[in-house]
């Protein structure tokens, strides 16, 4: 049977939406999700508005009360639910398993929505799952080691066919977001993602997001704990999970800066940092410090050429009442051609979005801070990125040439202090 030959499934109609409530081992069914025309309506479910310690999925999205909720504005389904499901990696997975392998005729669009979430592994981010039935909760997941996983995603990569053994192990590393390959691993009692080179880099894309991780560290930015390893003969980032805790079974609750702005994938070129840290200063724990990292993470991933910080790369914890970010996690200076270069949200209340340390002084008393607070910020950054580059770099197990291709083209770039 070719690959044209396998039908369609019929898409799913109804998911049910588990939860592991803050500090719990075990997961309790919240509520049913629901497809109704174009939208995806979510029911809490009487059991769970009994709870007495139960809370909104979150708010203002989802708050505690009978009867369906539709999305807010002109969101298909709540923020919440899909900063559960899986991004273009995950989905290329799901769709190459119900085709037998990716076609050039068919694309993740073909996908639906409860389809993703249902086929998607169960170890996802945060603490919520999907599963078909409301009484039985049945985990999604594979296991394997490092080196069987890392097999498994260059061969999906390379549209060859995987042991039904690799595959199950694959799936479960398709419920977190991104588009690159990459599966999730336990060592002992850490919880890691592994992040694989792919045959489409151009750069060493692996290496360079394992020094701007340390690098971040070196600062002093809250950011997940990483290294990078040598599997294979290739390289392998390994990130260890923040929703995690050392507590076996738990799960944190978050949501994507995406959510917590009110947008979706199609308004998400509207989110801006002034708005951002107007939630902060609302709703999140310690404001004056978070409003801190957030202005330090943006000079940070002007330093190191990182201009892929979209609203999905930013989240915070969810109690069921207050917020309070996350550690820092994708930061990877990206390719560019020439200096000039722009962050992908607005650091200014006026739209300014030019990767410059200027740009983030003008906008210091967004983030609570004075100019001269701002400045201390950026020198001290530049200053230890310079004094601990050779360092982080040999961490990072970056050759001669690679550092010589990251310094001052990603790292440092000689915009990002033009006019300052």
């Amino acid at each position: 049977m070719t690959t044209s030959d396998v039908r369609t499934p019929q898409p799913p109609a109804t998911a049910f939406v588990w939860v592991w409530l803050p500090g719990a081992t075990v997961p309790v069914v919240a509520g049913r999700l629901d497809a109704v025309g174009s939208v995806f309506m979510f029911t809490y479910g009487r059991s769970y508005l009994a709870r007495a310690d139960a809370v909104p999925l979150y708010l203002p999205e989802l708050p505690l009360r009978t009867g369906r909720i539709r999305p807010p504005g002109d969101l298909r389904v709540a923020g919440c639910l899909a900063d559960a499901g899986p991004d273009a990696w995950g989905q290329r997975v799901i769709l190459a398993r119900q085709r037998g392998r990716l076609a050039p005729t068919r694309d993740t669009g073909d996908l639906s929505l409860l389809t993703c979430l249902l086929e998607s592994g169960s170890d996802r981010i945060g603490a919520l799952d999907f599963q078909p039935s409301p009484t039985v909760y049945s985990p999604r997941q594979g296991s394997a080691t490092l080196t069987e996983l890392q097999t498994a995603a260059e061969r999906f990569e390379q549209g060859e066919p995987l042991s039904p053994a690799l595959d199950e192990a694959l799936l479960r590393g398709t419920s977190i977001g991104g588009a690159r390959p990459k599966a999730l691993i336990e060592d002992g009692s850490r919880h890691l993602i592994a992040k694989f080179s792919s045959i489409t880099d151009p750069y060493p894309v692996v290496k360079a997001e394992g020094v701007a991780m340390a690098l971040a560290r070196q600062v002093g930015l809250d950011v997940a704990g990483s290294e990078v390893i040598s599997s294979l003969g290739k390289d392998v980032l390994l990130v260890e999970r923040f929703d995690r805790t050392p507590v076996a079974g738990q799960r944190r609750m978050l949501v994507s800066a995406l959510t917590i702005l009110g947008l979706g994938e199609m308004t998400g070129r509207y989110a801006t940092y002034p708005d951002l840290a107007d939630q902060v200063r609302a709703r999140f724990t310690d404001p004056g410090a978070s409003l801190r990292e957030l202005f330090s993470r943006i000079v940070f991933n002007i330093a190191i050429g990182n201009i892929d910080d979209h609203a999905r790369n930013h989240a915070a914890f969810w109690d069921g009442t207050q917020l309070s970010l996350t550690p820092a996690y994708d930061l990877c200076p990206q390719p560019r051609s020439g200096q000039e270069a722009a962050q992908a949200m607005a650091i200014g209340r006026a739209g300014e979005r030019r990767s410059q340390f200027r740009t983030c002084l003008d906008a210091a008393d967004v983030y609570q801070l004075t100019r001269a607070d701002a400045a201390e910020i950026i020198d001290r950054q530049v200053d230890v990125i310079r004094a601990r580059w050779d360092e982080a770099a040999d961490g990072a197990r970056l050759t001669t040439l690679e550092r010589q291709a990251l310094w001052h083209r990603q790292i440092l770039n000689p915009f990002t202090t033009f006019d300052t």
